[in-house]
């Protein structure tokens, strides 16, 4: 395994020194370009209570905090829940944040728990993606809405990451859109910009 891959791969489970650089990344840069883009004129109720999967760092957990009563993040990586912890703890302290170590395809959460669910630049490396979208469906209110963010379309030269980073798919917009409708959400939304930033946002 070359040096770029081994490095890039943290992109898809931080582990190790690497992972540590990895997710401090995660929370700056283009990545909360992206994240202020997909989130400045998206409406959310200040009393929801929201699931941010793949969390990461922990940086868009305390962007949904400015505008949510409770967000809870769950990611697979030690390495991201430990940060993500760190990076809220006053409002871990105060009880409007919990951050657990999870899986999408397995969702340790109970059905119909959350009014918003956010996948900023994740559903890349999700296995079964209809079984996990299913899995978002299940711990989502009726009427709540998920929200995938991806700075990827996958129509530029996206495919070049597949090839560097294990298991990764660059999806493009109809490929996320089809996905969702075969796991039973509905009105489909989808915005993107000149960027080729994209944002999707479905109900259940």
């Amino acid at each position: 395994m070359s040096l770029k891959t081994k490095f890039f791969g943290n992109t898809r489970k931080p582990r190790g020194l690497f992972g540590i650089y990895m997710v401090n990344r995660m929370n700056g840069g283009h990545h909360a370009v992206l994240a202020e883009w997909a989130l400045k004129d998206f409406e959310i109720d200040s009393e929801s209570s929201a699931l941010d999967i793949g969390c990461g760092g922990g940086a868009n957990i305390a962007r949904l905090l400015e505008r949510c009563r409770q967000v809870t993040g769950v990611d697979y990586s030690s390495v991201a829940v430990s940060k993500a912890r760190k990076f809220n703890w006053k409002a871990i302290a105060q009880g409007r944040c919990n951050v657990v170590e999870g899986n999408v395809a397995d969702l340790p959460f109970e059905d119909d728990s959350f009014n918003l669910v956010t996948a900023f630049e994740t559903i890349y490396f999700w296995p079964d993606i209809e079984d996990c979208y299913r899995q978002v469906r299940r711990v989502l209110k009726d009427g709540g809405r998920f929200v995938i963010v991806n700075e990827l379309d996958g129509e530029r030269d996206d495919k070049k990451w597949e090839t560097i980073i294990e298991g990764m798919h660059a999806y493009t917009p109809d490929e996320i859109e089809s996905g969702l409708n075969a796991a039973g959400f509905t009105s489909i939304e989808l915005t993107r910009d000149d960027r080729h930033f994209v944002r999707v946002v479905a109900e259940k």
